[in-house]
Formats: C-alpha cells, structure tokens, sequence
C-alpha cells in the first residue's frame, strides 16, 4: 500500500482532489464540511493502475492547523503538495514544505491544482525549483483539474511510479504506530488509527501504551475498511485494543513492541534549520502524530540538549521537527544523537559532551555506543535503537573492550592491595569489589576474574597471595607433624592458643584448605573426611557412634561433629535408631555387629 499525506495552503483543493480521485469524502467532520476546510486529518484510499492501492492522509492548510497537519504528516513516508494555479506559491506552502523538509521526506509529488481556472505553468515552475531544494528533490509534477477531471489520469500513474520508487519498509522491525486518533465503536470497544510504517501487525499481538507502559492487545485489525488478521508495512491501519479503555490513548500516544522502546524525556540533537544560539528557550517538538513543548540547552555548534515536558518512545537516528508555534515558524529539524544522554552536573561537562556530540552523525553504532558508556546491557541497547551483535561479558552485558581491560586491571590491583591490608582473610569479597569498581552487578566482577585470579566462595583471590602468613603456616606445620598418625584427634583450645592460632587464624587457615574445621576450635587435617569414610566403610554396617569414635580413635569431641559433617556431604546416612552406614557400600547389613562396643 502506497500512503502519502496531502500538503499545501489552505483552500487550494487537497480534499476535492482526494475526492476525485477516490470517490470518497475525507473531511469526516460536518463543520469540516460545513465550512468547505480540513480541520483535522481526513482519509481515503483508492485503487491505482497497476492494481496497488493508495491511501491519502488529507492535513488541513490552515495555519491554525498546523499541529494536526504534522500528526498525520509525521509517520507517513511520502508526500503530495498541491499548489493552486490560480493562486501559487503561499505562505502555507512554505511552511507544510519546510516541515515535509525537516520531517526528511524523500519521495513526493507536485500537483497543480485548478488548471482549468489558470494557466498552470508557472506554478509548476515554481513549485519544481522549491522542493528541489528540500529533501524532496526533482519530483514528478502534474497539473490536474478536480472539476473537469483533465491530469487526473496521469496523477494516478505518477501515483503508481511514486509506488515503485520507495524502499520496501523492514517488515520484521518493531512496531511502533503513533495513534492519530480514537474513538469507541459500539459492540468492539477503543479502537485508535495510524500510519504502519515499519513492522506487522497481527491479531492477539501484546503490545505497549507508550504512554503509560500498559500492556494492551490486538482484538482485531482493519485496513482499507476490512478486517485482516494481519497487516504488514506500509499501511493505514486500525487497532481494535482489547481491555483498555477510550481515554487511556489518543493522538501524540504510540503502540510500541513490548520491549523495544524506552520513554525518555531527554535528549542530545543536531540541529538542521536556524542557528541553536538563535533558538528560543522553549518550542515544540513533533514527531510521529505527537506534539510535546521542550526546553533547549545549546551545547555545540549545531547541537543542543531537549528536554520534554513528557516522555516520548525515541530511537537514536530518529527525525524530529522543531516549530516555534508563537511565530508559525519551523525551526528545523533535529536529529537524535542520543536518547539516554548523562547528566551534566560538573563543571565543564558541558563542553565536554558538546564536543562527544561532535562526533556522532546519529547512526546507530555498537562498538561507539559501548565506547561511551564503557558498559550497558543488551536490553537497554535495543531500546535506544542500537542493534546488537556478538557475545556479551556476562549475562547481558556488553562492554567496549578497552574499559573491560582498564576494570581487570583496577580489578587484581584491589585484590592485591586488599591481601597486603587483611593477610588473613581469604580474598576480597565479590561485593566489595563491585561497589569500588562502580559496576551494576555482581556477575561482571566474577566474569573478570583471569588467572592468576581466582574465584571462591563469593571471594576473588590471587593464587600467589593463597600462601598463609608465615606464622600461620608454621602453627599449622606443626599441627601436621604432631598429628599426622593420628588424623582424627583434634588439638585441645589451649594447645591451638600456644600455637598462636586464634578465632581470625584458624578462620584463614581454613579458607585456604589448610584445616578442616568441625566446630568451634575442633579442627583437623584437611584429607580427615576422606580417611574417615574409608575407615567407617570398612566397619560392619550400620554401626554406632561408640563404633565409630573406636574405629577412628578419637573423642565424642571430635567424633560427633565428625559424623555430622559426613551426614550433610551424603557420605554417610543416619538411620532411625541413630546408627549410621556409609553411602553407596553396597554390602549386606549386619544388624548385630552394629551393637558392638562400648
């Protein structure tokens, strides 16, 4: 479906030519009507040579209008602008051209209008030489006459060859279609219309208020006044919205895919139109069929910050247009550069961003956005229109590689400055390590972590840095020697105290395997569970506690906590009476043999 938006000066016959071309009536209104001027957006459609369809999106040209005129102007990808012959060239004109401009409309044509009433070639002439010096550039022109019906069948091949001409729309885009109206219909509830102009639609789809963020769904969809399952771009479209009442969404809202769009209201722009020194300090943004005041901050040359009295779903490389409505003046157009831009609260930072600005031409870039942010996640990325490609550090997240390589360097910094201030703790905690890094999450700490790092336990270490303080190693030296015949007896408190071997001590010398601790000041040498469970294996089983303590040749002291412990890593399994079997022996039970002993 070819769509394209009616533009001109007021009364110069942009209703009566969508009327003869289409048989239908687009002023929807009855004062429209009544006073023979559009007032707001009318619609029709009509058949072309070839068999394609085309739509029309009537603007009033009316200055008063000028709002409703850019809300359907806005999303629709090509343009008509007519141009009286028996009047020309009028200030209208000039401004729904510049705005055509701003809004970077690339595809178009000229119609001269009333030929029957002047002669049209100077209007022609005209015309030709001023949209050639706007994005519309050389244009087919046609001079018609609605009432005569002359130029009529040539505008309709025009009409089929400006079809031809434009770029098939990506299908498989985001939907987001700017409402340019609602209203409620007897039996279906709200339905709301607007210009697809990239994206499909389909029946039972979820999709988003931009407004409020509520999840709202298709209940049906009309096109060209029949109902279709589903609508491809480009196409006028109508949104049967289940579960969603009237006044929840109207003209300036958009539906957006779940997901894919933010709703900010602050901006980074390159001005394409008047000097951004020269511009007031408030005008009104239009984008889509929205319409929302800003404040301006200049920044650059050509480059200024907006901020919107109320959150709109932008995508970097998006077009807007700035009207100064006080002046009906346009002021230009402005691309975004950024839509989540920082906050410029030091001194200086200012004209530091104006000259990051500098550098951005509006294209969405990977590799330049990480650059600038040092890190976002996939997720945000897409919702400031960014595509995203390869593989992420963590999670989601994605990194420029040059700050990921500056943070795992901060990283065994801190971690060796953190073992020479605490010897006897075992690494840093995985915690501490975020907040000094200044990172979002716990999970890009972990990810960072290279030899000779090492992760444990909620802890990063560095295996040079595993070695224990040297009078913990030789305590614990001494502990192996003195114990190592006797594996399961444990050090009496007062032994480890003369040791030198405190609360803080044993602690490090557990974390770094170089004891086992049972409980409070019982502790043992690291290789004790894995003997203990080739001793008990060897008991008849079940066997009793009193068994075991023998087998092992320890104290209830040490046997009891002992046990537990082979009871919780599932090497050993208590039994109802309290006896015990070791897991997985596989060998028959001796019921009897687990009364033996004391």
């Amino acid at each position: 479906m070819l769509v394209v938006a009616t533009a001109g000066h007021v009364d110069h016959g942009k209703s009566t030519l969508v009327r003869a071309l289409t048989g239908m009536e687009p002023d929807r209104w009855a004062e429209e009507r009544r006073r023979g001027m559009t007032i707001d957006l009318g619609f029709a459609w009509t058949r072309l040579p070839s068999g394609g369809t085309v739509a029309f999106v009537d603007v009033p040209g009316h200055e008063r209008f000028v709002p409703n005129m850019l809300a359907g102007v806005g999303p629709v990808p090509a343009a008509l602008v007519v141009v009286a012959a028996d009047e020309g060239w009028m200030p209208q004109s000039t401004e729904h051209l510049a705005a055509l401009d701003a809004l970077g409309v690339a595809y178009g044509l000229l119609v001269v209008t009333r030929a029957d009433l002047a002669d049209p070639g100077a209007a022609l002439a005209a015309g030709r030489e001023r949209l050639a010096a706007t994005t519309l550039g050389a244009v087919d022109a046609v001079a018609v006459s609605a009432v005569t019906g002359a130029g009529l069948p040539g505008l309709r091949e025009a009409l089929d060859r400006l079809a031809a001409r434009l770029p098939a729309p990506p299908v498989d885009a985001p939907v987001r279609l700017w409402v340019d109206r609602g209203f409620t219909v007897r039996g279906s509830g709200t339905v709301v219309t607007g210009t697809l102009g990239v994206g499909r639609l389909r029946v039972d789809d979820e999709l988003e208020v931009s407004g409020t963020g509520q999840t709202v769904r298709v209940r049906g969809l009309h096109a060209l006044g029949r109902p279709h399952d589903a609508v491809a771009a480009v196409a006028r479209v109508a949104v049967n919205l289940r579960g969603v009442p009237r006044d929840a969404l109207g003209r300036g809202d958009a539906l957006l895919s779940p997901g894919r769009f933010g709703r900010g209201d602050l901006l980074d722009v390159r001005v394409h139109g008047d000097p951004v020194g020269d511009l007031p300090a408030t005008l009104m943004l239009h984008v889509g069929s929205a319409a929302v005041p800003v404040r301006v901050r200049p920044l650059g040359a050509d480059t200024a910050r907006l901020r919107l009295a109320r959150p709109l779903p932008l995508l970097t490389g998006d077009r807007v247009l700035l009207r100064d409505p006080g002046r009906h003046h346009v002021a230009g157009a402005a691309t975004v550069l950024d839509v989540a831009p920082p906050p410029l609260t030091r001194r200086g930072a200012a004209a530091a961003r104006a000259a990051v600005l500098a550098t951005l031409d509006g294209r969405p870039d990977l590799s330049g956005e990480l650059r600038r942010r040092g890190l976002a996640r996939a997720a945000d990325l897409a919702r400031m229109g960014v595509p995203v490609s390869g593989v992420p550090v963590a999670g989601d997240w994605y990194t420029d590689p040059g700050h990921w390589r500056d943070l795992g360097v901060r990283l065994t910094r801190e971690v060796t400055r953190y073992a020479r201030a605490h010897p006897l703790e075992h690494g840093v905690p995985t915690e501490a390590l975020r907040r000094h890094l200044d990172l979002p999450d716990r999970a890009l700490v972990e990810a960072l972590v290279r030899p000779p790092l090492r992760l444990h336990a909620g802890r990063v270490t560095a295996t040079a840095g595993d070695a224990l303080p040297e009078p913990v190693a030789r305590a614990v030296a001494r502990i192996r020697a003195a114990y190592a015949d006797q594996p399961f007896r444990a050090p009496e408190a007062a032994h480890l105290a003369d040791l030198g071997l405190g609360p803080r001590e044993i602690g490090a010398a557990v974390r770094a395997g170089a004891l086992l601790r049972l409980a409070d000041n019982v502790v043992l040498l690291p290789g004790a569970v894995d003997d203990a469970v080739r001793v008990l294996a060897a008991l008849p089983q079940p066997f009793t506690l009193s068994a075991a303590r023998q087998a092992l040749g320890t104290t209830r002291r040490v046997a009891v906590p002992l046990l537990e412990l082979l009871d919780r890593r599932g090497a050993t399994r208590r039994l109802p009476d309290d006896a015990r079997e070791v897991v997985g022996q596989g060998r028959p039970t001796v019921r009897g043999s687990a009364r033996l002993g004391p």
